[in-house]
């Protein structure tokens, strides 16, 4: 299954020229995966958080296809294209402009590498590419 998403591009995303600065597609990317998370596997950044949890990013690879404009509508998804015991890789696209793949690891309470609650691998696995 995919994910799927609108982000607008505003003002406070774009260079001088009008048009999306790079990195704030690393920032897109990153909404991407949080909302995936609270809406799809029922699991917030904030709870997480809360709980001694998170999820950090351990590998970030972007290819920038063609330019985005203040003022476009870019159509985002996300799909899991690697599960493992500890991590997940996903890969985000928008549209035509840009490709992401992010690599995020679970941390428990003692901030190492742990498995997978069962519920979210569960839902993890059922949006494996």
């Amino acid at each position: 299954m995919t994910y799927s998403r609108t982000i607008p591009i505003e003002f406070c995303h774009c260079d001088p020229a009008g048009i999306v600065f790079y990195p704030r597609y690393a920032e897109m990317v990153n909404h991407m995966v949080e909302n995936f998370f609270l809406e799809v596997v029922g699991h917030g950044f904030g709870p997480m958080m809360a709980a001694g949890q998170g999820m950090p990013t351990v590998a970030l690879e972007m290819a920038f296809r063609k330019p985005a404009r203040l003022g476009d509508r870019l159509d985002w998804t996300l799909v899991v294209e690697h599960l493992g015991r500890t991590s997940a890789r996903f890969l985000v696209r928008g549209e035509d402009r840009v490709e992401a793949r992010t690599t995020v690891v679970w941390m428990d309470r003692d901030f190492t590498p742990s498995p997978w609650p069962d519920a979210m691998r569960q839902t993890l696995e059922a949006h494996h590419a």
